[in-house]
């Protein structure tokens, strides 16, 4: 199937889709390129991810992302 760009570069996603991947209107989505071309991503909100990591793995996440940050800062600083 194909579907046409409006001149505000909108289109329509089509229903099937949008049911499978629970799009809304509201949704958001990310358009990421790639090599073989536009890929559409649904992003999840806060509320839907929530619950979705055990306590433990959520703040190792944090802890990682606090250590890059200092150590972009530090690299910054230099």
């Amino acid at each position: 199937m194909s579907y046409t760009v409006t001149e505000k570069g909108t289109v329509t996603i089509p229903v099937e889709i949008r049911k499978k991947y629970k799009l809304n209107p509201g949704s958001k989505v990310r358009f990421i390129d790639t090599e073989h071309g536009a890929l559409l991503v649904p992003t999840p909100t806060m509320e839907e991810l929530r619950g979705i990591l055990s306590k433990e793995v959520g703040y190792q996440i944090i802890r990682e992302i606090h250590a890059e940050r200092r150590a972009e800062a530090a690299r910054d600083e230099s």
